[in-house]
């Protein structure tokens, strides 16, 4: 909390837009109520999620369709509701993120370790993941949906899936792959084309960046550029906090949120950079911990689901302000100013919590048993 606060407020000082109330007053105010919610989620026996996980479901399809009727544009995206409390906003593709969690989580525990089986867990589960994945896709935030198909593979493969799944997957995405490429390059002027008729050409210009930075429009590449080279200017120990001057002169978009870690990089250096990934991997060590001393599959099942989903964040957060990651919406868990995926990762961690306090209660049910 110390640090994000110090980091978003290094990101935004120069920043006149935001006016007197800087944003790290807010990101204070943002952690006292996560911290609030990790601590309630921790008291809470997550063994009551599983009775109401179809409900929580699809209480998150519910909002997810209500955004289409109901939601606001923000940078693009009409992904979120905007809330008459002070000028707060709910995004629930964030909270969609957990629910999926639970939801898969029990489904996966009914099959008791047992190798899953094609159309009795891997067919269903690929379909209550494609239902939000859609919905999010269509606002359009790929971001979010890519990272429901993460959760989904992290979790099939502890949940024992056969390895001619796993070999059929790897081929067909392969060659979906090879086929998108050969397809995208060959109807380049067609696909753009198409996209700005229906207002996302954006799309066709973070996949440009990725894939040919060199050749893309400087405009869109703009944030990859001034990114890499805020990160190298950093070197080994840093400028010093507050130093930065891509930082500080306003050449980096987003630097509170999903550039933050150029902030990180150019003021704290290589060095400043590791040791945020170290505690990083501390925080996912200790879950992985966790969930092995699980009493139950369906505490394990969750655990894997939130590593899967922390692990990509930190890894596409990072990996598109290097260049070796598209560019999308992703913050830095913990790190990144943003009210709901704040909320949504120290629920996240609360429910950890709750698995490692309530692990050694003596629990017959249908949830007993443990995958590890």
């Amino acid at each position: 909390m110390v640090f994000s606060t110090f980091i978003i407020y290094s990101a935004t000082v120069d920043n006149h837009q935001f006016g007197p109330q800087r944003l790290y007053y807010d990101n204070i105010r943002n952690y006292i109520i996560g911290f609030i919610v990790m601590l309630f989620a921790a008291l809470v026996d997550y063994r009551r999620l599983a009775r109401f996980s179809i409900y929580f479901y699809a209480l998150g399809i519910i909002l997810l369709i209500g955004i289409f009727f109901f939601g606001a544009t923000i940078n693009g995206s009409q992904g979120w509701y905007k809330l008459p409390v002070a000028a707060l906003s709910f995004q629930p593709a964030e909270l969609m993120k957990l629910l999926l969690i639970i939801m898969v989580a029990r489904m996966l525990s009914k099959s008791e370790g047992e190798t899953l089986r094609t159309f009795k867990e891997v067919v269903p589960i690929g379909l209550i993941v494609l239902l939000p994945f859609a919905l999010v896709l269509m606002q359009p935030d790929l971001g979010n949906a890519t990272i429901y198909l993460v959760i989904m593979l992290g979790m099939l493969w502890i949940g024992n899936i056969r390895y001619t799944h796993v070999l059929i997957g790897l081929a067909a995405s392969i060659a979906s792959l090879i086929l998108f490429l050969n397809l995208y390059n060959g109807y380049h002027d067609e696909i753009k084309q198409f996209f700005q008729d229906h207002d996302k050409g954006h799309w066709v210009q973070r996949i440009d960046t990725f894939l040919n930075p060199e050749e893309s429009d400087p405009n869109a590449s703009y944030q990859l550029r001034k990114s890499m080279t805020a990160i190298g200017s950093g070197r080994f120990s840093g400028d010093g906090f507050l130093q930065g001057n891509s930082v500080h002169n306003n050449h980096i978009p987003y630097a509170y949120s999903d550039s933050i870690f150029v902030v990180i990089a150019e003021e704290f250096g290589f060095l400043g950079a590791s040791v945020v990934l170290l505690v990083y991997f501390l925080m996912l060590y200790r879950m992985i911990i966790t969930s092995i001393h699980s009493s139950t599959f369906f505490g394990s099942y969750i655990i894997i689901g939130i590593v899967s989903m922390f692990v990509f964040q930190i890894f596409e957060n990072i990996g598109m302000l290097l260049g070796i990651m598209p560019i999308t919406g992703i913050t830095l868990p913990f790190i990144s100013y943003g009210g709901t995926s704040l909320a949504m990762n120290m629920l996240a961690l609360g429910i950890v919590m709750s698995i490692q306090i309530h692990r050694d209660r003596d629990d017959r049910t249908e949830l007993s048993g443990n995958p590890f």
